[in-house]
């Protein structure tokens, strides 16, 4: 039987600044590398048939420390940008307390929890899944049917974008849902993909 772990990156050094770093490649903070090595401690027990990750170094460099702490660098690693943050459009590299003052806190909630509204220039969750899904479904769901174990390095909105997915969660429920830094989250499937139990290790 299969199992999945998805895994949200450390912090990053704009997660540090209180920053929307959307698609902007921000490095992880030292914090953000022991959060990482902490992650592939945990996962010291497990052994992953394929890695997948998206185009940002912040997800990369958590994913390299979780293989390494976990003796498994050699396993095959795919990187794509479908498994990006979503995009945060005008707000890229603005401090989050500066964009509540200048738009109002209601707004900036709106942009930031709501499913389909996106901010200037920028994906809502919605739009983050119309690319996270097609290539889960395409590319690593039919690997998780040949039996093989997978790890998902990405960020809090594509793996919030899957988790929708694959706990048929809906709309309202999807926005009360954080993903974690660093807190790797197991899924166990049956031979039909049906989950047969989750858990953060």
């Amino acid at each position: 039987m299969p199992k999945l772990v998805i895994v949200r990156h450390g912090q990053s050094q704009w997660n540090l600044e209180n920053r929307f770093t959307g698609w902007v490649d921000v490095d992880l903070s030292p914090a953000g590398e022991a959060e990482a090595k902490k992650a592939g401690d945990k996962l010291k027990n497990y052994k992953f048939d394929l890695a997948y990750t998206s185009d940002l170094k912040r997800a990369q460099r958590t994913l390299e420390i979780i293989l390494k702490e976990t003796n498994q660098e050699n396993i095959p690693v795919a990187k794509n940008e479908a498994l990006n943050e979503r995009k945060y459009g005008d707000l890229q590299g603005m401090n989050k307390d500066e964009c509540r003052q200048k738009f109002g806190d209601d707004q900036v909630k709106i942009w930031r929890r709501s499913y389909d509204i996106s901010p200037p220039n920028g994906e809502s969750l919605k739009d983050t899944a119309d690319r996270v899904l097609p290539y889960y479904l395409s590319v690593i769901e039919p690997e998780l049917k040949k039996g093989k174990d997978i790890i998902i390095s990405a960020h809090g909105n594509s793996l919030r974008a899957l988790t929708m997915y694959l706990e048929k969660l809906s709309k309202e429920e999807i926005l009360q849902t954080e993903i974690p830094t660093g807190k790797p989250k197991e899924y166990i499937f049956d031979d039909n993909l049906n989950i047969t139990g989750t858990k953060y290790i």
